[in-house]
């Protein structure tokens, strides 16, 4: 379990009566099956943790223990974040080891209930829905206005604000008097751009010359194809693999407004549920906190690792505003495009763009798996084994739950004659059944 601080006995008695009221927990003294073993970090692959420890600073049984306390603190705070609503203000992790939780309210009442789940409070002025309200009227004005000069907005829940990076100030200025809200303005000589090029390497290669990196293996039925970068091709536009020999179609793509697309590969490619050949395999699309560990893998650069530092942030290309992808500390460079982001044994999403490079450092965006999955009718390829489900078939033994289903936080399902709150999101799989992980499902 996460070992966050313990609490003088008082407190702790107080608080378990809060949790009762609230609904976190319906027997205070039941432990629940383990987070980690249900998202499975302890699969991370000698390749993974290496990068890890280079890229963050850690040694080994440091890197294996991030990795089980991100697992857990995101199951705690989908909990909190199901009990607090409205209230919710942002949950994130914290420490070389993801040892701290974090969570915050608009409402000091809730200060006891989310101390007794081990993590810290922080009560602040705006919550969670209204600094995004605000992120998509400054969205709306960007469109209007059009240019450059700001390109990055995001909510940092860490210092409950809405930020804006502007290469000139007067623009940030101009866009916020526009969509009528306050923010804070960073200045930065960045401007993020999307990881494709045109030269020779691995990979994968568009009909046009360009190369960019496979996501994740998926399939549709009986179609196999990866998911992918929508700024990488347009439906129609064809594939060979890294080899140069033909490999498939883009059925869908999207770029601008999101950054996802997929392609259908030809009988001679079989999606697997590994990364980049290297022992990384994906055993699901469960989503990191805030503060938690993600690593890269592209063809240009590799592997490489860094923090989640902000979910739903929206950046401005030379060829329009991307919205909903993740901000990171990664770096990545001219054709890591596309390529796999991972967190753990848990697919988070495909490279879109970014700024900097793999020597100096830099900062990168990526598109969620799990958009694209939804969007498209995708099953992503896992290690779970047999069949990973129809999205159409109905849930076993009855209810509204299905495998292959895309289910978001907040989300309710019935199964087995109970219903359930999704707590973290993610697609549903056989084994993932709501009674069988407590850290993705939460019985109301």
């Amino acid at each position: 379990m996460l070992p966050l601080r313990a609490r003088a006995a008082c407190a702790a008695a107080a608080a378990t009566a809060a949790l009762l009221v609230s609904g976190l927990s319906g027997n205070a003294s039941a432990q629940p099956p383990s987070a980690a073993a249900a998202l499975r970090t302890a699969d991370a692959p000698p390749a993974l943790l290496r990068a890890l420890q280079r890229d963050l600073g850690l040694d080994r049984r440091q890197a294996e223990r991030r990795l089980v306390n991100e697992a857990e603190a995101g199951a705690a705070a989908g909990r909190l974040r199901a009990a607090l609503g409205r209230d919710f203000a942002g949950a994130w992790v914290r420490g070389a080891e993801s040892q701290g939780l974090t969570v915050a309210t608009t409402d000091p009442s809730d200060v006891a209930a989310i101390e007794a789940r081990g993590a810290d409070a922080v009560v602040v002025r705006s919550s969670l829905a209204a600094l995004e309200a605000a992120m998509a009227r400054l969205d709306r004005a960007v469109a209007r206005l059009g240019g450059t000069d700001a390109p990055v907005r995001y909510v940092d829940v860490r210092t409950n604000s809405l930020v804006v990076e502007a290469v000139r100030p007067s623009a940030a200025r101009a866009l916020l008097a526009a969509a009528g809200v306050g923010a804070r303005v960073e200045v930065t000589a960045e401007r993020p751009r999307p990881l494709y090029d045109l030269r020779g390497g691995d990979a994968y290669y568009m009909g046009s010359g360009g190369r960019c990196s496979i996501g994740f293996p998926v399939t549709r039925g009986t179609q196999h194809g990866f998911a992918t970068a929508g700024h990488c091709g347009r439906a129609g536009t064809t594939t060979s693999g890294s080899n140069r020999v033909a490999q498939g179609t883009f059925q869908a793509s999207v770029f601008p407004g999101n950054d996802m697309a997929w392609v259908a590969v030809n009988s001679n490619w079989t999606a697997t549920p590994n990364v980049n050949g290297s022992g990384v395999q994906v055993a699901g699309s469960a989503q990191a906190p805030v503060g938690a560990s993600v690593c890269r893998s592209g063809s240009t650069t590799g592997w490489h690792c860094g923090t989640v530092q902000q979910h739903n942030t929206s950046v401005t290309y030379q060829e329009g505003t991307v919205s909903g992808v993740t901000r990171t500390s990664v770096c990545a460079e001219p054709g890591d495009s596309g390529g796999s982001y991972i967190s753990g044994s848990q697919a988070q999403g495909v490279t879109s763009g970014g700024s900097g490079n793999c020597s100096s450092g830099g900062t990168t965006f990526f598109q969620p798996i799990n958009p694209i999955l939804q969007s498209y009718g995708l099953t992503l390829r896992t290690t779970g084994g047999g069949d990973p489900g129809d999205p159409d078939d109905p849930g076993e033994p009855g209810g509204t739950w299905s495998a292959g289903t895309v289910y978001q936080a907040g989300a309710t399902v019935t199964y087995g004659g109970g219903t359930y709150r999704c707590l973290q999101g993610h697609q549903a799989q056989a084994g993932w059944e709501p009674p069988n992980v407590p850290a993705l499902w939460q019985r109301v």
